[in-house]
């Protein structure tokens, strides 16, 4: 009989990433990343496995201990890969293909986060972290800020901190800096002929209330660097054309297009000519993948350009991810793979003919898979976690379209494997984050934890998600807690009318917006027996002056400032609402996090708690905003520990472990079913 999916699913499991094609097409290396328990940070080495159709059943190779984002050089005589050094900061470093004569390359005192080789395979360019100010000397030294931006979630305090560009050359080991100033750049894109290094840049007056960047070309050499993204106010995935005289990149012309923190609401595929207007040559059917643009860029899957009528990207559309290709001129999009699947990276043979990608599946976490262009034929490469879930069977996927004010809501309901349609079910309804994410035909833990526990999870894309349109992902704006709230619960309404779901048995999750909306949502309707509230926006007003986004990202969503719209932003917070909520709720919140700082769980917590309501307030110690991603694996296994305890508790339904939790009457308890 398979077992359930368990907290602990993330030491059983490995994760591809970061594949990287060999100049020849025959091989591709790529990073495995897993956890152990005794160790605090994900562990991280480099694989190598070969691509032939003849030898798709060889096993993969180990070439590098404790490395990540490993690059052929493009004759394929050298790897360029990340490792840290002896102080623990990431440097670049090189190999033989076979792993043999590794070297060290840079030498920062600051971290270096992403690089590229140059066309000859004689020079790297690549990104480091540089201070304009000294580096603190102990943890008593003031810091002093003169800009709104000086920290980032996930990287604590960036005062003086920014990204610069450098090039090295590999034979003399000599290192030009390409750009300075009090601004973040990168990352580096060489052109064809290696002349020319095209990166983003967010100089300028407005990087204080805004996200914006723009796309600068500078002298491989060193010198004067000309802006070509005029028109665009914001941009990623910067590619050039074959003859060097055109960028594609990812874009957006207007602060309203990308919600105000990146293009995840919404991005085009755009021509740039140096001194011509942007050419947009997508449409709204497909949101081409980029980052957040916080920092610029450096985990953004890459479009390539390889032939003049062919630029490969990959983009996502209802909650799918597919590899595209656009032709330029005629603007004819042709979609290579079926979706089913969220692609997290991935890269196109020098021959154009091969594309290897690394997904999340609907039964996986995240594997290799190689396509033929041409036909979209699909091989399976890793095999990482086939054991595991062969002994653990994951969720059952159904989607539905639930009709919501005139909308059409897409909704994955994930059912237990084994699930019997003349048994009862409690339900989870669950609620993304963003608002400008989504959730994919793929893996994610929140669901399969429940679901494979005996839950029937209800996953809306209410409007806001992304992947659906520009209109319908900007309709949350100015709008928080209106027509998203009303979306949610329709979906949750029309999956409690199968039989087999029990509406007496109803509970609710969220983190970051799901947050917000599990927040808004007690307070709003007695429906749910319990709620688990991952690191929740509570108080509109205080997260605008606290998150490291509160201005650009609250003046769009929220339509305005907080001084000239203080009515709205009070109407639309949950803690105006604690007074109404009748649901037990448990706060998990990370103390570091900068995004949405743990004190809008603080005041929640507190109001809570002097209106007479059940609450529960757990502390995550030095973790950021991303909680059931966290750095650290004992935190991802304590917060869905604690989630189904706390559902669990309140549902007269324990789980299969034992996790401590604290009663109503402030006694601890012990829970296990039996």
């Amino acid at each position: 009989m398979p077992s359930p999916i368990g907290p602990d699913y993330h030491y059983h499991t490995q994760t591809a990433s970061q594949p990287s094609i060999s100049p020849d097409g025959e091989s591709v290396i790529y990073t495995v990343g897993r956890f152990e328990r005794n160790e605090p940070l994900e562990l991280r080495d480099v694989h190598l496995q070969t691509l032939s159709a003849d030898d798709a059943d060889s096993e993969p190779r180990l070439l590098l201990e404790n490395a990540s984002h490993a690059v052929w050089s493009p004759d394929g005589e050298n790897i360029a890969f990340l490792r840290h050094d002896d102080s623990g900061v990431d440097q670049i470093w090189t190999c033989r293909p076979d792993g043999s004569e590794v070297a060290q390359l840079t030498r920062h005192q600051l971290p270096v986060d992403t690089f590229a080789w140059a066309p000859s395979g004689r020079q790297i360019a690549y990104r480091a972290d540089m201070s304009t100010d000294p580096l603190p000397e102990d943890d008593l030294e003031p810091l002093v800020t003169r800009s709104l931006r000086y920290r980032q979630d996930g990287h604590g305090w960036r005062g003086g901190r920014f990204r610069q560009l450098f090039v090295i050359d590999l034979a003399s080991g000599m290192t030009q800096q390409l750009t300075d100033g009090e601004a973040e750049h990168g990352p580096p894109v060489w052109s064809p002929d290696g002349s020319s290094i095209a990166y983003l840049s967010d100089q300028g007056p407005f990087r204080d209330t805004t996200l914006r960047n723009e796309v600068y070309v500078v002298s491989a050499s060193g010198g004067r660097a000309e802006r070509w993204s005029g028109g665009l106010f914001m941009s990623d995935a910067v590619t050039w054309s074959p003859d060097g005289e055109r960028l594609a990149v990812i874009g957006a012309e207007q602060v309203e297009q990308v919600g105000g923190y990146g293009l995840i609401c919404q991005g085009w595929v755009y021509v740039l000519e140096n001194g011509s207007y942007p050419r947009r040559i997508t449409d709204d059917s497909l949101r081409p993948i980029s980052g957040p643009n916080i920092p610029l860029g450096a985990g953004t899957p890459a479009m390539r350009w390889p032939t003049d009528n062919q630029i490969f990207f990959v983009a996502d559309a209802r909650g799918e991810s597919f590899i595209c290709i656009v032709n330029p001129e005629d603007r004819q999009v042709r979609r290579i793979t079926e979706g089913r699947e969220q692609i997290t990276d991935w890269d196109v043979a020098p021959q154009h003919d091969t594309a290897v990608t690394a997904s999340a599946t609907l039964y996986g976490t995240g594997e290799l898979f190689a396509i033929d262009t041409h036909h979209g034929d699909r091989m399976q490469l890793t095999h990482l976690n086939d054991t595991y879930f062969a002994e653990h069977t994951p969720a059952t996927l159904e989607r539905i379209e639930v009709k919501s004010e005139g909308k059409e809501i897409d909704v994955r309901v994930w059912l237990p494997p084994d699930i019997d349609p003349d048994r009862s079910y409690p339900v989870l309804l669950d609620v993304h984050g963003g608002p400008h994410s989504n959730f994919y035909d793929a893996f994610y833990p929140i669901h399969q934890i429940a679901a494979t526990n005996g839950y029937i999870v209800v996953a809306p894309n209410p409007r806001g998600s992304s992947t659906y349109g520009l209109e319908f992902a900007s309709a949350v704006h100015g709008d928080w807690g209106g027509g998203d709230y009303v979306d949610v619960m329709a979906a949750l309404s029309n999956v409690l009318r199968r039989p087999y779901a029990d509406e007496s048995r109803v509970v609710l999750h969220g983190s970051s917006y799901g947050g917000y909306m599990a927040s808004w949502a007690v307070g709003h309707s007695a429906r749910f027996k319990a709620a688990v509230i991952g690191a929740p926006v509570t108080n509109l007003s205080s997260f605008y002056g606290t998150s490291d986004i509160g201005v650009p990202f609250s003046e769009v969503q929220f339509g305005g400032q907080r001084g000239k719209n203080l009515p709205w932003y009070v109407r639309h917070s949950p803690i105006t609402y604690v007074d109404s909520v009748d649901t037990p709720v448990l706060l998990i919140h990370g103390e570091d996090d900068a995004r949405v700082l743990i004190e809008q769980s603080e005041q929640y917590f507190v109001a809570l708690k002097r209106a007479g309501k059940m609450v529960e307030f757990v502390r995550m110690p030095k973790t950021s905003h991303g909680l059931f991603r966290a750095k650290h694996p004992r935190v991802r296994e304590e917060y869905f520990r604690r989630m189904l305890a706390w559902f669990g508790q309140y549902l007269n339904q324990p789980p299969d472990f034992t996790v401590t939790t604290t009663a109503a009457d402030g006694q601890s308890n012990g829970h296990r079913r039996t």
